[in-house]
């Protein structure tokens, strides 16, 4: 298994940013990088766990549909992205700094590195996916920061 992942500290409170990162009709769609990801189709629910979800993910010049089941281990700060086929999961951590005016926020993606394939497909992950996610912060930051 091998793990990827970027965090930053957002100048709003975390009650706000998991709320953006778990609505997946209108939250997560403004917070995810256009240039990597696009077409969110919300197929169940669409708040948090229970969610399932279908997306274009736009990588390395190729584009690929996937799917992702939402969990959530911890509500309100621990919510799970795994894709039922192929195992990819990617956890959204948000946790309180500054007496709840801000918060943590860790995006972290374990990848199954079965075989060839998987190896390279770490190696990529591996230089590609802290770049997307500093961009998905920035955005959680903007986005965050504009909610009354």
């Amino acid at each position: 298994m091998v793990s990827v992942g970027a965090d930053a500290v957002v100048d709003a409170p975390p009650e706000v940013v998991y709320g953006l990162i778990a609505d997946y009709r209108h939250g997560h769609p403004r917070i995810v990088p256009a240039e990597y990801f696009q077409d969110i189709v919300v197929e169940r629910g669409g708040v948090g766990a229970g969610t399932a979800i279908r997306f274009k993910a736009r990588l390395l010049g190729v584009t690929r549909l996937l799917r992702a089941e939402v969990t959530e281990p911890s509500p309100g700060s621990v919510l799970v992205e795994t894709d039922p086929d192929t195992g990819v999961r990617t956890t959204f951590t948000v946790a309180a700094r500054d007496g709840g005016r801000a918060a943590h926020v860790s995006i972290v993606t374990e990848l199954p590195a079965r075989g060839l394939r998987g190896r390279l497909e770490a190696m990529f992950a591996r230089r590609l996916l802290p770049k997307v996610y500093a961009l998905e912060l920035e955005n959680i930051a903007r986005v965050a920061s504009r909610r009354p």
